[in-house]
């Protein structure tokens, strides 16, 4: 059991083992505090989805489950919706490495499926949805194949999909705020390539965006409950931590009509392993402060079945729902952006 988990971690990106490399200069870094608080309410105009690894197959599943709400998604490093078929045997050599086929056939039939059923929002949805795919040249945890599958699974749907599959990276989220090298693969998984990805995906996501702020952040940080989403009324209990972050510029605390962008790190990339590394440098707070955008970043954490604090993509909490409404950790984020939305 304990070697099947450690290679698991492998596969998903996680071992840190490599050192750093040298990266490209960061940009200078602006953060704010985290507040303690609840969670207010906003004017929330659409939703969209990110995530890197784990956290892009949960945003995968976020989208494909409740396409009908979410209006695009961006994904790095990550494989096809339900690409794991609640194996763990699945998720490392089919969903990592490419030893086993995804069966992208199989995928494809599987969300008609649950589609006619209704459990989760019409395959309809999915056409025209913009999506952005991106991976890196050095990334061995994940293979170019696995998301390349990604990409198919989209395009079969009639998503209109960018590809950004010429950076140099490793597996990790790349950010101007990296402090890893381009290639590496190391805690804590944010690379800097000396490019802007955020740019390129809000722009897919959105049409159009304004440049971020490079100054002081204008913000607020919310720490706020997550067992107060939490379906079970106890987020540890579902491999999720107390407490969750959302980003809020001065224009959203105001009224103004916002998007939201639900943000999802990666396995061992979460509050408890890194602290606020990804809140911080994940380069969303700066586009939200001149895009009227709220960022969530929902909290997944270690547990005694989830040792890298991944999110459920592989079906570790033990239900087969994990990618389905009702979805245990699909639905407490789902909680967080009605309760935003009012």
């Amino acid at each position: 059991m304990k070697l099947r988990w450690k290679a698991l971690a492998a596969a998903v990106g996680l071992l840190l083992v490599l050192p750093p490399a040298g990266a490209a200069r960061a940009a200078t870094l602006y953060t704010v505090p985290p507040v303690p608080g609840p969670l207010p309410t906003y004017h929330v105009s659409s939703v969209y989805v990110a995530g890197v690894s784990s956290g892009g197959y949960m945003a995968t599943q976020l989208q494909v489950a409740y396409s009908g709400r979410i209006r695009g998604s961006a994904v790095f490093a990550a494989g096809p919706y339900y690409c794991a078929q609640n194996t763990v045997t699945q998720a490392l050599y089919a969903c990592g490495d490419n030893v086993y086929p995804t069966y992208l056939p199989t995928l494809e039939a599987y969300t008609r499926t649950w589609a006619s059923y209704g459990w989760i929002d019409p395959v309809g949805n999915l056409a025209a949805r913009p999506a952005y795919v991106f991976h890196g040249t050095s990334d061995a945890t994940v293979r170019t194949s696995v998301t390349g599958d990604l990409v198919r699974y989209h395009q079969h749907f009639g998503a209109s999909v960018q590809y950004d599959s010429g950076s140099a990276a490793g597996h990790a989220w790349v950010t101007p705020y990296g402090t890893g090298g381009c290639t590496v693969t190391a805690s804590p998984f944010l690379n800097n390539c000396g490019t802007d990805p955020q740019n390129a995906f809000l722009r897919k996501l959105f049409g159009a965006v304004q440049a971020p702020n490079t100054g002081p952040l204008r913000g607020t940080l919310i720490r706020f409950d997550q067992n107060s989403f939490a379906v079970n009324g106890w987020a540890p209990g579902l491999s999720m931590d107390t407490a969750g972050f959302a980003y809020v510029p001065p224009s959203c605390a105001a009224g103004q009509s916002c998007r939201l962008l639900v943000a999802l790190h990666g396995c061992l990339q979460g509050y408890g392993r890194v602290g606020t590394a990804f809140v911080d440098r994940a380069n969303l707070n700066q586009y939200a402060d001149t895009n009227n955008m709220i960022v969530l970043y929902p909290q997944a954490v270690t547990s005694a079945v989830n040792p890298n604090g991944c999110w459920d993509w592989w079906g570790y909490l033990g239900g087969t729902n994990y990618p389905i409404k009702g979805g245990a950790q699909v639905e407490t984020i789902m909680n967080m952006v009605r309760w935003l939305d009012g």
